[in-house]
């Protein structure tokens, strides 16, 4: 049996980037990944300034990447169900604000490979395989892996929303599933898209384009499984022509799709996000449809939180710094959660008291500055208790809360 000091389960941002933070703070890491996935993850995301600061603590933010990136300097949320009272269209102004852009959106592609390749300088043993059961004691977890056992002190779960280590801490959850399914791909268009990003509000889940660099965009579309799968069936022209329908011609003529992958919508919380010597970090711990950019978002500072606890403890799995982690992820992802779930639930229901309340927020916000400068900052996420990780020069441990 291997010992490591802490042992990350998932190969995705979160736990890259998990396992990053930790060596960089000196702790001994072993990252099993998962193994590969089976085909190329088209989608990209939108991380904004704090996890932005987060990437540049671990150095990969750097000149090569940022050219081959796009910043968010506007977001527009388009009410596009039809209904009988309509919102106004609201536009954040990163501006307004006082930030040039919100944050970046970055092909996972790209993201992926630059956080792995900075994991591997920091020392982090990254081995390819999966884990298959735990058993916690007192002192110590022991993981199996299809490469071996390891002990740890701690074991961080960021091995998605079929989580085997949320599972072995007996850790409970609630899922649910919506009735959506989401198409992720890419696309060229003839105009300009100024780093605005859309997020047109229609009866079967938002249709959200976010710039990439030059004339091109990411698209992640939410729409009924049947219509889902009509889409998915055209070929590459006559989905741009889908496409340049739904987006209303905003960004003109529609060319180019890149590969695209269908993802069908769930909803997960986890009751508790640690417990025996476990950290839930990612969709082991939450799971949230792809509205305001908030799902990796979430999960990266997720990440952040438990580096910072851990550094430099003497035993990283005690329960003070899991009972310390679960308050912090508790007050940041559940209110979240629950405000995306409303969202979404409002589309999809058709309900008159719940599209006149939507149309009345959305109004609201248009027309009150410190109202929708508020919403902007929220959207940015919590600024109080930020990780060291994610604070602007800032290099002072944070407290423990």
């Amino acid at each position: 049996m291997t010992a490591a000091a802490i042992l990350v389960a998932g190969g995705g941002p979160a736990g890259l980037a998990a396992a990053a933070l930790l060596a960089l703070d000196g702790a001994r890491v072993t990252l099993v990944t998962g193994g590969a996935p089976a085909t190329p993850d088209p989608r990209t995301v939108a991380i904004m300034q704090p996890q932005m600061r987060l990437l540049a603590h671990l150095g990969i933010w750097t000149p090569d990447l940022r050219v081959q990136v796009a910043p968010l300097k506007r977001l527009r949320l388009v009410d596009d169900t039809g209904a009988l009272l309509r919102a106004p269209t609201v536009t954040f102004d990163a501006d307004e604000i006082a930030e040039s852009e919100f944050g970046w959106n970055l092909p996972l592609a790209l993201l992926v490979p630059a956080l792995a390749a900075r994991a591997r300088d920091l020392g982090v043993t990254i081995i390819e395989a999966d884990v298959t059961a735990a058993k916690c004691s007192d002192s110590e977890i022991e993981v199996e892996t299809t490469a071996g056992r390891f002990s740890a002190a701690l074991a961080i779960a960021a091995d998605g929303r079929k989580s085997v280590l949320r599972e072995a801490a007996a850790i409970r959850c609630d899922s649910w599933n919506y009735d959506q399914v989401a198409i992720a791909t890419s696309f060229d268009h003839s105009a300009a898209h100024l780093g605005i990003s859309t997020e047109y509000h229609r009866g079967s889940g938002p249709c959200t384009t976010v710039p990439l660099s030059g004339n091109r965009s990411s698209l992640v579309w939410m729409e009924r499984p049947a219509r889902v799968d009509e889409l998915m069936a055209l070929p590459d022209a006559a989905l741009a022509a889908e496409i340049q329908l739904a987006i209303h011609g905003d960004l003109g003529r529609v060319s180019g799709i890149g590969p695209r992958r269908a993802f069908a919508m769930q909803g997960l919380i986890a009751q508790q996000f640690a417990r025996n010597r476990t950290l839930l970090v990612g969709e082991a711990g939450h799971v949230v449809p792809p509205i305001g950019a908030q799902g990796l978002n979430m999960s990266l500072r997720d990440a952040a939180d438990a580096a910072e606890l851990v550094a430099g403890v003497p035993d990283p799995g005690a329960a003070e710094v899991l009972a310390a982690y679960d308050r912090h992820r508790r007050r940041d992802v559940g209110p979240r959660q629950q405000m995306i779930d409303l969202m979404n639930r409002s589309l999809l229901s058709g309900l008159m008291p719940l599209e006149v309340g939507r149309a009345i927020a959305l109004e609201m916000i248009s027309r009150f500055g410190p109202l929708r400068r508020f919403v902007m900052r929220q959207g940015l996420g919590p600024q109080t208790l930020l990780p060291r990780a994610m604070r602007e020069a800032d290099s002072s441990p944070a407290p423990v809360a």
